[in-house]
């Protein structure tokens, strides 16, 4: 290593990096305004998808008529919103249009420097098939957000829980992707880890992970609605409607109590795993940022499991719901960053 510090940046690829950076921080907006978009059910007030048309908004009055005339076509207009005036229509739309929108830059300031630095020849040969795998995921991403849309322009003005799950899952591994490269360009260490650290910080960034995934379905589902009572589910700590569906396993993924209880039971689990974590490693002949890390670890759960209870308690208001989230995305941050460091790559 050519230097003691934690950050270090080499000249050839410090333009690489901050691009990934900057990558990173649209995309973690971007699943902070897709949780916005599904709190305030916007997502199917865009009933078609027009990959080029689409980016010109309503200009007029008549556009707006013609795109409220086409909402009321579907499902979610006919069977729930069938009060709704064209002035409460217009939120919702534009919450949905920004999304798309925001998903069409992040696609530019992903691709255009991509193909600047290929071309340059800028790109370290390691790299290469990975960030063209980033943009690949994110085409896909594209296409599945749109099929997770159809899936609600149909009978059901609900779109599938399963898909909406699928979606958020994509962009948390597309962003946890790039983060890593993004800590395999800048940092700068050279120690040892014992191998159950390793085991346990690889484990943690899984289990972030499956958590995130958790909520998708709590969301697709709104789960959160039944119960807003903490520590009980209602009455009880364990509801006796739990697993009562025909076969008893889909209940993990359609019923909203069950789901809602596994919710909390993964989170019971994170956080008593984190402590756990937080315990060996601290205790453990570590390089101080990786104890700084983990104390910043366990500042973030604490702030998570408080965003979470007030959620419920509070019957799901918009913007602590939507930091519950992203607070989930910063969380796994800093577990990817203690994971990445425990590992002890070597610089790129």
């Amino acid at each position: 290593m050519t230097s003691s510090r934690l950050i270090h940046l080499k000249p050839d690829t410090a333009p690489i990096f901050w691009w990934l950076v900057l990558c990173a921080c649209v995309i973690y907006g971007m699943i902070l305004l897709g949780g916005v978009t599904r709190l305030t059910d916007s997502g199917l007030s865009m009933v078609d998808w027009k990959p080029i048309m689409g980016i010109i908004p309503p200009l007029s009055e008549n556009d707006w008529q013609e795109m409220f005339l086409k909402y009321q076509q579907y499902p979610e207009y006919k069977k729930t919103n069938f009060e709704m005036t064209l002035s409460e229509f217009k939120p919702i739309f534009m919450y949905e249009y920004l999304h798309r929108i925001l998903g069409r830059i992040i696609g530019i300031i992903f691709f255009i420097p991509l193909l600047y630095f290929t071309i340059r020849k800028a790109i370290p040969p390691v790299l290469i098939p990975r960030l063209y795998l980033l943009l690949i995921l994110g085409g896909f991403q594209g296409v599945l957000g749109w099929y997770m849309v159809k899936s609600g322009l149909v009978d059901d003005p609900n779109v599938s829980q399963y898909r909406l799950t699928a979606h958020l899952g994509m962009a948390v591994f597309i962003y946890s992707l790039i983060l890593w490269t993004v800590f395999d360009l800048s940092l700068n260490y050279n120690h040892a880890i014992r191998s159950r650290i390793k085991w346990m910080s690889s484990t943690l960034t899984l289990l972030i992970f499956l958590m995130i995934l958790s909520g998708g379905l709590v969301a697709g589902t709104r789960a959160g609605i039944p119960f807003p009572t903490w520590p009980l589910m209602g009455d009880t700590f364990i509801p006796p409607q739990i697993y009562s569906m025909n076969p008893s396993w889909l209940s993990a993924f359609e019923d909203m109590a069950t789901i809602q209880f596994n919710h909390r039971m993964f989170a019971y689990l994170l956080t008593i795993f984190i402590v756990i974590f937080a315990i060996v490693l601290l205790g453990s002949n570590v390089p101080r940022f990786l104890k700084n890390g983990t104390t910043v670890l366990l500042f973030v759960l604490s702030l998570q499991v408080v965003l979470g209870i007030s959620t419920l308690l509070f019957y799901i208001p918009i913007p602590v719901a939507a930091a519950h989230q992203v607070g989930a995305i910063a969380l796994l941050s800093v577990s990817l960053f203690i994971t990445h460091s425990c590992l002890s790559r070597e610089q790129i």
